[in-house]
């Protein structure tokens, strides 16, 4: 029996190092010295251009919200996802119920490394995986917006998750195969200004990845099918390919995409339907030139072979 016992043992020293191992690997990362000196103060005019880029007023605001209730930033919408039930929370500037409270350097943390003031890791259905591509002095500047922003009262219910994707300290082990801060499409140096300021907006702030490319069993997107379509996060259909790949917009021009984005119609005067309305809502509030950068980008991405077919069901 000694043998049994000694394997055991073993067995105990494995288990409690691999315990000890997955502990240090999960813990919370957040901002290093040189990121925070960016988080110089912010311009609320700049800010706001972040804040419809960024659609926090998508998910943020009470479901159904129309004018100015679109800036009362209460949460409660419920995201209903195979993993369970996600519900935004309050982001506006009551001290005790939304973020009134927060430091520049929260919401920099927050929206850079998905860890709340309290030190904990937030859900990645709070796209932090694309805000990570984020400048520090546009997380600045869209502090300084939020500031403008109206107190609301009441917190919004809680997640509700089942067993194991309600164990937040997990999220650190996804985080380091998802979470960087490194562009998704590489662009030659060469490439017009436009292109890249495009790719700021989509790959960033407007997080259009984050419903437009399949993901894989973990919830990571799946790089090499960028924007390529996918079956729908939450709800039912398809998220469309937005690639000039098969099913996608390639028949569309640059003009057509600035187009669509800010009055809602596409080329063949079909109009915006789905969670794409409230999308398009915040793309109109850029400017012209966004617009365009926009366009240009989606018209250089590469092309996927596999994208989803326009003539199926869409999300949007």
């Amino acid at each position: 029996m000694a043998w049994l016992k000694k394997l055991v043992g073993a067995a105990v020293v494995v288990g409690c190092v691999g315990a000890v191992t997955g502990w240090v690997l999960s813990a919370p990362v957040t901002l290093d010295t040189q990121t925070l000196t960016q988080l110089a103060p912010g311009d609320a005019a700049r800010g706001k251009r972040i804040f419809y880029a960024g659609g926090c007023t998508s998910c943020h605001a009470k479901p159904g919200s129309q004018g100015d209730a679109r800036l009362r930033l209460v949460g409660g919408l419920e995201l209903k996802t195979p993993f369970g039930t996600f519900v935004p929370p309050n982001i506006s500037q009551d001290p005790n119920d939304g973020i009134g409270a927060w430091s520049v350097e929260d919401l920099a943390n927050a929206m850079l490394k998905g860890v709340s003031p309290s030190g904990e890791h937030f859900y990645p259905a709070f796209p932090y995986a694309s805000y990570a591509r984020m400048k520090p002095s546009d997380i600045a500047d869209l502090y300084a917006f939020l500031k403008t922003l109206p107190a609301v009262a009441g917190k919004a219910p809680g997640n509700s998750l089942a067993f194991p994707f309600n164990i937040r300290r997990g999220i650190g082990l996804w985080k380091r195969l998802y979470l960087g801060d490194q562009p998704v499409v590489a662009l030659a140096d060469s490439t017009p200004e436009a292109v890249m300021a495009g790719r700021y907006l989509v790959e960033g702030p407007g997080h259009c990845g984050e419903c437009h490319t399949p993901r894989d069993f973990a919830g990571g997107t799946k790089k090499g099918e960028w924007l390529a379509g996918a079956v729908a996060a939450e709800g039912s259909g398809i998220v469309p390919n937005i690639t000039s790949g098969k099913g996608g917009i390639g028949g569309w021009s640059e003009a057509d995409i600035a187009n669509y984005l800010e009055t809602g119609f596409t080329p063949n005067f079909d109009s915006v339907g789905g969670a794409m309305v409230d999308v398009q809502r915040n793309m109109a509030e850029l400017t012209a030139v966004d617009r365009a950068a926009i366009a240009a980008y989606l018209k250089a991405v590469p092309p996927h072979p596999n994208g989803y077919p326009a003539r199926q069901k869409t999300a949007n």
